[in-house]
C-alpha cells in the first residue's frame, strides 16, 4: 500500500505477526481502489468476552476523496473470531466489498430503474399471444402475453395507451411489463 497506514493496539500486546498479516492485507486493497488516501486498522479484543474465547472485532477507517469507510463489526458474534487471524480476514474482506461498491458508485456502473414508458398498442397477433407498442418517440416495442399485468390479452385492442417497462431482448427492444391505462 502506497498510502499511509496506521497500525494500533489497544488492550492487547503488540503482536509482529499480526502487524505483517496487517500490512499485507491493507497492501491489497489498492487492488480494488486506487483512490485510498489513508487506511488506520484498530485491533482490540471485543470488551464483551475478557477471559478464554475472546472475540476479536477489528476496526478498519478507510480515507478516500470524497468519503470514510469504516469497518466496525465484519461478523459480531462469530465465534471463529476467537481467532484474530481469522476476525482481521473478514474485517478486510468486508472493507474490500466496500471499496468495490464505492469505485462502482464512482464509475457510474450503478444499476438504474427502467423508467416507465407510454406508448398505444399498434398491433396485435392474437394467433401467437404477442403485440407491438409505438412509443412516444416513434419505436416499436415487442410484447408478449406474458407481459401484461392486470389485464387479459383477449381484451386488448389496437389504439390502447399503455405503461410499459422497456429491456433489450433477443431481436430488440421488448416490454417486460405492459399496464393498460
Amino acid at each position: 500500500m502506497t498510502v499511509a497506514l496506521q497500525i494500533t493496539f489497544r488492550h492487547m500486546d503488540p503482536s509482529p505477526a499480526l502487524e505483517a498479516r496487517v500490512r499485507e492485507l491493507a497492501s491489497r486493497l489498492d487492488r480494488f481502489s486506487a483512490q485510498i488516501l489513508r487506511c488506520h486498522v484498530v485491533l482490540e479484543p471485543s470488551p464483551h468476552h475478557k477471559h478464554q474465547g475472546a472475540l476479536y472485532d477489528f476496526r478498519i477507517d478507510i480515507t478516500l476523496p470524497d468519503e470514510q469507510i469504516s469497518i466496525r463489526h465484519a461478523h459480531p458474534a462469530d465465534h471463529a473470531h476467537e481467532d484474530p487471524y481469522v476476525a482481521l480476514r473478514d474485517a478486510f474482506l468486508a472493507a474490500r466489498r466496500k471499496l468495490e461498491d464505492y469505485e462502482r458508485k464512482r464509475r457510474g456502473d450503478v444499476k438504474h430503474r427502467s423508467e416507465i414508458a407510454h406508448g398505444r398498442i399498434s398491433e396485435l397477433d392474437t394467433g401467437r399471444s404477442f403485440g407491438r407498442i409505438e412509443s412516444a418517440d416513434g419505436r416499436l416495442i415487442y410484447f408478449h402475453r406474458n407481459s401484461l399485468v392486470g389485464s387479459r390479452f383477449e381484451d386488448l385492442v389496437t389504439g390502447m395507451e399503455v405503461r410499459f417497462s422497456e429491456e433489450t431482448g433477443d431481436l430488440g427492444p421488448q416490454a417486460s411489463t405492459v399496464h393498460v391505462l
